[in-house]
């Protein structure tokens, strides 16, 4: 018994047996009709990406323009992954300021922040469509232009620029204390008990 005891000092705890979930179901509750176009773009992107390795190390025969393809398509994911995290107005931001302000000041600083948002949203959206109407080239190995892609970025910028307008109004009818109420809900809702 005293070997065993002697043997087992120094060494690490056992390992749990299994895994443990904190989520046991999955909440599609926040999932809009305007999420489905980057849902379907990030499929069509590990589509894209599988076939690219599949065809690079198992046929040892690479197809060209999956790479390029790949490319555009992550980029649409992301401007369209950001007009669904605009839409529920999740975007990410420092809440420590808005501990110590007071309720109007608090309410004031997210009205400005949604007033530049806003702004830069529909500065960029601007600048998207001019690129695009003075896009004449193709991708290099496809015959696709490119100007395709910069208007898919104009439209999901236009979208982001829509859900900050809406962000806007809504922020300058609530209450200081609704508005800093629903901030300390945003910044708290990842966390678990």
């Amino acid at each position: 018994m005293d070997n065993d005891k002697q043997s087992m000092e120094g060494r690490a705890d056992e390992a749990r047996p299994a895994i443990i979930f904190a989520d046991t179901e999955v909440d599609t509750s926040d999932f809009g009709l305007t999420d489905l176009p980057g849902l379907l773009a990030l499929w069509f992107l590990a589509a894209i990406v599988f076939l690219q390795f599949f065809t690079r190390y198992v046929l040892n025969d690479s197809l060209a323009w999956t790479e390029e393809i790949a490319r555009y398509v992550l980029v649409i994911v992301a401007f369209l992954g950001a007009v669904s995290v605009t839409r529920k107005g999740t975007h990410i931001f420092l809440e420590f300021f808005y501990r110590y302000l007071s309720p109007r000041t608090g309410k004031w600083l997210t009205v400005a922040m949604e007033l530049l948002s806003f702004v830069f949203y529909g500065y960029l959206t601007w600048l998207a469509v001019e690129l695009a109407q003075k896009t004449k080239t193709k991708m290099a190995s496809v015959e696709i232009p490119k100007s395709l892609l910069y208007w898919g970025v104009a439209v999901a910028l236009a979208a982001m620029t829509f859900y900050a307008a809406y962000w806007l109004v809504r922020k300058i009818r609530q209450s200081p204390e609704d508005v800093l109420r629903e901030l300390e809900e945003h910044s708290l809702h990842d966390v678990t008990n």
